[in-house]
Order: structure tokens, then C-alpha cells, then sequence
């Protein structure tokens, strides 16, 4: 079966068919996002072999830009070839696109969205819940000794520590694991090496305020192609570097507006950095005078924030399937597979200390991780219960600590 997997071709319309449905059912964010497609693609789907599915997240976190949608351009282009990966990738996006923008437009119009915070109260614990059950699943796909747990643990000390993730820490790791697992040492002098490389785009974000919505789409664009070329792993990441540029270099929106934003990103389904289509939403519809220029804002957003990591694979993929068998590669990636897993773990604790404030989220961040264990309950229906929790116990326990940094 493991071989039969590695060479079946999937056509474009069943990829189409399951990213259409994983982005718009998907919840959790990126951890809880590759969990759900290595329990499908993996156990059920027979879609690819574990050695794949762990490949391809050990490369996706050692390159810069969304973890989740990288992996399903991997996914994508390994079972579907170069326009599979075009087509599964923007499947994945198109659902979360409609209702983020869908959602951008209520918010400009009725001038803001009340029920954001009790949906962000309940739901946020259960997120953790969804990330740590996910986190358990990756480390039985592919954490086998103890250096991988040595790696893991130091991964997870340096993101607690700098309260980010780190890039360095997925590099780092892969060249311990390389040196380890691979033939360097091994007196194979004869095996080919593996070079890794970080792209990026140098693109800078113009000062001055715009004078068009022309120049205003075009300051959004390469604002967003920039956070997705240089920011690793997750929204964890992002957040800090959006909140840098959008509320206090540009000055497009405020502190609320931002968290609102990064609210919708975290409870809305599919990858948690669509938050880019509702800031890009507000802006132009703000500063363009219309809730069409609106929309454009958020389409040029959204493929700012996507459009290098289909790049970066499409790049990296091809060289990877040639060189699979490489035992640096494979040293290379079992490193960096895990300091994913240890900067998971990270960012656990980095967003519990936003989401989990009093004992009613703690109580709905351990009830969702025992549901999760004993009956698998399904990420949507999980999301659904948590909210219907936030938006009956927010206005009568009125918690102050939400959306306050």
C-alpha cells in the first residue's frame, strides 16, 4: 500500500473538491489544519505515505510563509503535478476568502462587529485544544528518537524564550539532523549534498499616505507579499509583524480594528493568516471610499499574503521528489521535523497567554482537549459549541482581559 501511494496520481478536481472543503470545515489554525489532512490524506484518503506527509511539513516549516496552505500546495503538487498545486492551493483559500471579505464588508458597513469578542472568548481556548491534539498526532507520524525530542525540546525552550518563531531554530535543526542522519560522516563522500535556501522579496512598503486607491492597492500588495515571503510557521508569527506595519508604521488602522482582524483570522476556518483579506478590507474601503474598492483591497491582500508560498514549493517540491532518497535530505528533515514540533509546543504557550484568561476558558481549553481525545469530535462542530459558550457567557461575565494586550 505505502508503495502504491507514493506513485498514485490524484486528479485536479478531487484535489479542488477536498481544499474546497477543508477551507471552508477546517478550524484550529495550522497545526490543527495538517493535522486533519494527515489523519484524511494519510489514514483514510491512502493519498500519501507518512514519509510524504512528513517531508512535507518538515520543508514547509523550514521556509518562510503559512504553514497550512504550503502544506496543501505540497500535497497538491506531489499527487497533482505543477497546476494541481495552482488549483488545490486556491481551493483551499476560496472559502475563507468569500466569508473574510463577506465579513470586512459588514464590519465597514454597520461599523463594527459586537459579537467578534464572545465568539473569540469561547472559541480561542478550544483553538489550543485543537493545536495540542494536532501537535500529538505529528509527533507519533514522525518523532522516532531521541535526538528528535532533544531538538524538539530545545525548539520549544528558544520560542517560549523569544516569544516568536524563530527561523534560524528549523535551519539549525536540519543541519544537526543532517549531520546525524545523513552520510557526511558516514564515509559516503560520493552522496550528493543539499544546499537550503531562504527566499524572500525584497519589497519595502512606501511611507507616504496614498493619493489613489491605484497607489493604495499597490502599497497593499507589497506590504503582504512581504509578510508572506519573510514571516515563518503560523499566524503567531505574523501578528507582531502585521501589527508593526499596519498599526504603527502605516497607520492604516487602530489597536481594536487590528485585534478585531486578528480575531477573524483565528476563528473563521482555514489558515489563520486570511487575516491579511480582512485588513486589506478595511483599508481600502476606508481610505478608497467604497466598499467595491473593498473588495479589491482584499483580493490584492490575499494574493500578497499566498503568492510565495506557492512560489517557494513549486520551487523546493521539485527538487525534493528528485533528491527524496538522499540520505542528507532525509537527515536534513527529520531536524527540522523536529523543531516544528517543539515550536508547536512554543506556540501553545505564546497563545495561551492570549486565549486562556479565567477559569471559564481554562475549564473550555481542557473540556475541548478531553472531547477531542475520548469521542473525536469533529473540528467544526467542536468550534460551533465554543462559540455558542463565548456569545452566552461573555455579556454576563463582561472579562476585560479580552483583545487586551
Amino acid at each position: 500500500m505505502e508503495a502504491e501511494s507514493a506513485t498514485r496520481r490524484v486528479s485536479i478536481r478531487d484535489l479542488v473538491r477536498y481544499f474546497l472543503r477543508l477551507g471552508l470545515l477546517g478550524f484550529g489554525g495550522p497545526v490543527a489544519l495538517v493535522g486533519q489532512m494527515e489523519r484524511e490524506l494519510v489514514g483514510e484518503k491512502k493519498w500519501l505515505t507518512k514519509e510524504e506527509m512528513r517531508e512535507g511539513i518538515a520543508v514547509c516549516q523550514s521556509l518562510p510563509g503559512p504553514l497550512a496552505i504550503q502544506v496543501g500546495i505540497w500535497v497538491s503538487y506531489i499527487r497533482g503535478g505543477f497546476w494541481g498545486a495552482w488549483a488545490g492551493g486556491w481551493a483551499f483559500i476560496l472559502p475563507n476568502f468569500i466569508l473574510v471579505a463577506a465579513l470586512g464588508a459588514l464590519y465597514v458597513y454597520y461599523g463594527g462587529l459586537s459579537p467578534v469578542k464572545a465568539i473569540f472568548y469561547g472559541v480561542s481556548p478550544a483553538v489550543i485544544a485543537l493545536i495540542l491534539h494536532s501537535c500529538y498526532r505529528l509527533t507519533k507520524l514522525g518523532m522516532k528518537d531521541w535526538l528528535e525530542w532533544a531538538l524538539a525540546a530545545a525548539a520549544f525552550v528558544i520560542t517560549v524564550a523569544a516569544q516568536a518563531e524563530v527561523a534560524l531554530v528549523f535551519i539549525g535543526c536540519g543541519v544537526v539532523g543532517l549531520l546525524y542522519y545523513g552520510s557526511l560522516f558516514r564515509g559516503r563522500a560520493s552522496a550528493p549534498t543539499t544546499r537550503v535556501f531562504l527566499f524572500g522579496v525584497p519589497l519595502a512598503v512606501a511611507g507616504a499616505a496614498p493619493s489613489s486607491v491605484v497607489t493604495l492597492l499597490g502599497q497593499l500588495l507589497a506590504f503582504f507579499l512581504k509578510a508572506g515571503s519573510l514571516t515563518f510557521g503560523s499566524g503567531l508569527v505574523i501578528v507582531p509583524f502585521l501589527e508593526k506595519g499596519l498599526v504603527q508604521q502605516m497607520r492604516w488602522l487602530n489597536e481594536r480594528d487590528f485585534l478585531v482582524a486578528v480575531a477573524i483570522g483565528m476563528i473563521s476556518p482555514g489558515p489563520v493568516v486570511i487575516t491579511a483579506t480582512f485588513v486589506g478590507y478595511l483599508v481600502a474601503a476606508r481610505l478608497g471610499g467604497s466598499l467595491l474598492d473593498g473588495f479589491w483591497g482584499s483580493l490584492v491582500s490575499t494574493i500578497g499574503i499566498f503568492l510565495p508560498s506557492f512560489l517557494l514549493i513549486l520551487i523546493v517540491a521539485p527538487i525534493l521528489v528528485r533528491y527524496r532518497a538522499n540520505p542528507n535530505i532525509q537527515g536534513f528533515i527529520k531536524g527540522a521535523y523536529a523543531a516544528a514540533i517543539g515550536t508547536i509546543l512554543g506556540a501553545c504557550v505564546l497563545l495561551g497567554k492570549i486565549a486562556i484568561g479565567d477559569w471559564l476558558t481554562a475549564l473550555v481549553a481542557g473540556g475541548s482537549l478531553i472531547v477531542l481525545f475520548r469521542w473525536k469530535v469533529s473540528n467544526p462542530l467542536l468550534v460551533a459549541a465554543t462559540a455558542i459558550i463565548g456569545l452566552i457567557a461573555f455579556p454576563l461575565l463582561k472579562p476585560e482581559w479580552v483583545f487586551v494586550k
